[in-house]
């Protein structure tokens, strides 16, 4: 292979066909949680910590990924009831990828936002650390 279609390469790895626009559409639904987490994680930037929100990953959509952290988090609401099967597989497979994986419940967005903020920011640093 060429170096010049190594980063095809891992694009196609990391990404699957249709994802990036599945992703806009995803950005533009996101539940009152994920909205409500979204505006304050992004001002965490300031401190150094940058998330994208609807990342893909291979033919998995994270609600929120820290890329230099290599962090997921996903906040579960109604729509991950009966995906217990579904998100063990998803979280082993992103764990092959390196990446870790925070779980929050959409309860805990609404009750314990500051909480939740400052867990995702320890955790991040922490594995920016190493």
């Amino acid at each position: 292979m060429k170096w010049g279609g190594y980063r095809e390469a891992v694009e196609g790895f990391l990404t699957h066909e249709g994802s990036v626009s599945r992703a806009r559409i995803l950005r533009r639904a996101m539940t009152p949680p994920e909205a409500r987490l979204w505006v304050h994680i992004r001002r965490r930037a300031r401190d150094g910590l940058r998330f994208r929100r609807q990342h893909p990953a291979g033919v998995y959509m994270l609600d929120f990924y820290c890329a230099e952290a290599m962090l997921a988090v996903e906040v579960d609401g109604e729509s991950h009831e009966g995906r217990g099967e579904h998100d063990a597989r998803r979280t082993r497979w992103l764990a092959t990828q390196g990446i870790a994986v925070i779980r929050v419940s959409a309860e805990q967005v609404r009750v314990d936002l500051g909480d939740v903020l400052d867990f995702i920011a320890d955790r991040a640093r922490d594995r920016i650390r190493g």
